[in-house]
């Protein structure tokens, strides 16, 4: 794996929301006592239930963020990109985990341990706040999820998950818009709580219909529009 020089890492952290109202020389100083882990593909990074001792940066590569029901059924709330940041809950209350990370693909990880973070946001409550309105987002974005799941059908959600992950993923070709990210179709049931073979059964109607192609795993949405409408709510 590639080696990630100081610069790349201070502009990661000043690109995110979190740290970018801070100074340089702080994010400098948390970097002082960062580290990096390296994760092979479907590797645990932790599981829930794991003491929460830190904060982790996705330097190379995307994390899977979910938990296992007592049911046994698996639902992934994130999929964590190249860039963003996962883990506050553990660092500012250190306890444990409330859910598991497994890495897509290889990962590197800068890890910003608590023991070091506290003592550094205690002398600096503008880093706080921002924190404060992270997680605020955060619980947005879970309200989101579970007004889909209560009110939408399947259609409408697989729409809805394919057009998010053609904003975050997506790379326009002639074809359309390749969503360059490897999901099985288990992991994309997991996204919405629904089963591999409803997903398989609504992505086949589509691509029946031209609206994607699916190719070694990779999906293309050929009318990403179309897509969208099928996202919208009944009028």
């Amino acid at each position: 794996m590639r080696r990630f020089d100081p610069a790349y890492k201070r502009q990661l952290l000043l690109r995110h929301d979190l740290f970018r109202s801070i100074s340089g020389k702080d994010v400098d100083a948390i970097l002082a006592f960062a580290g990096e882990r390296r994760y092979r593909n479907g590797q645990t990074i932790f599981q829930k239930g794991d003491p929460g001792s830190g904060m982790m940066a996705v330097l190379l590569g995307n994390v899977r963020i979910g938990a296992v029901a007592e049911s046994g059924k698996e639902i992934v709330f994130k999929v964590v990109e190249t860039g963003e940041i996962f883990g506050e809950i553990a660092l500012l209350d250190g306890r444990p985990r409330t859910a598991d990370a497994v890495a897509i693909g290889d990962c590197v990880l800068l890890v910003i341990e608590r023991r070091d973070f506290v003592p550094f946001l205690e002398r600096s409550p503008q880093v706080a706040i921002k924190m404060l309105e992270v997680m605020c987002d955060r619980l947005r974005q879970t309200s989101l999820l579970v007004e889909d799941l209560a009110l939408l059908d399947l259609p409408q959600r697989v729409a809805r998950l394919l057009v998010r992950l053609g904003a975050s993923y997506g790379r326009r070709t002639a074809d359309g818009l390749r969503i360059d990210l490897k999901l099985s179709q288990k992991d994309l049931g997991n996204l919405i709580a629904t089963s591999r073979e409803s997903i398989n059964k609504q992505l086949r109607v589509w691509q029946d219909e031209e609206l994607i192609a699916v190719e070694h795993g990779y999906i293309t949405l050929l009318r990403p529009e179309q897509i969208a409408d099928y996202g919208q709510p009944p009028r």
